[in-house]
């Protein structure tokens, strides 16, 4: 069976962050439309999963890695938002961040230093808070 699933899949593109993103959006059409009642969203779903399934089985490599790093361009901003956030949660108990006034650049300071002189590495602006 696995030597059959190999042969099947030699040549092809496979599963990517597009399709699992697009798997995540099917389920999520699928659990909206049992919730709200609406019988185009299973429409919208399976059409989205048939999608999935298409790029999946494709031989057109790539056009289909084009197509995710088009994908993944898009999503990085916020995924670096978010790994911006757990980073500053996990650091919460002995950092503090501030913003620079001039060039808005986010600066890591540890807690509990009283007032300090706060200097931006990126523009040289120095400013003075409290950690």
């Amino acid at each position: 069976m696995r030597n059959f699933f190999q042969r099947l899949m030699f040549g092809r593109y496979g599963a990517d962050a597009l399709n699992n993103a697009m798997l995540v959006l099917c389920l999520v059409l699928m659990i909206l439309s049992r919730v709200l009642r609406a019988g185009w969203l299973d429409l919208l779903s399976i059409a989205v999963l048939v999608i999935c399934y298409l790029r999946v089985f494709s031989r057109n490599i790539n056009a289909r890695y084009q197509e995710n790093q088009k994908f993944l361009a898009a999503v990085q901003p916020v995924r670096k938002w978010f790994g911006g956030m757990k980073q500053r949660f996990r650091d919460r108990k002995t950092h503090r961040y501030f913003t620079c006034p001039s060039c808005g650049m986010t600066l890591r300071v540890p807690k509990g230093k009283g007032k300090i002189n706060i200097s931006c590495p990126k523009c040289r602006t120095q400013f003075i808070k409290k950690t």
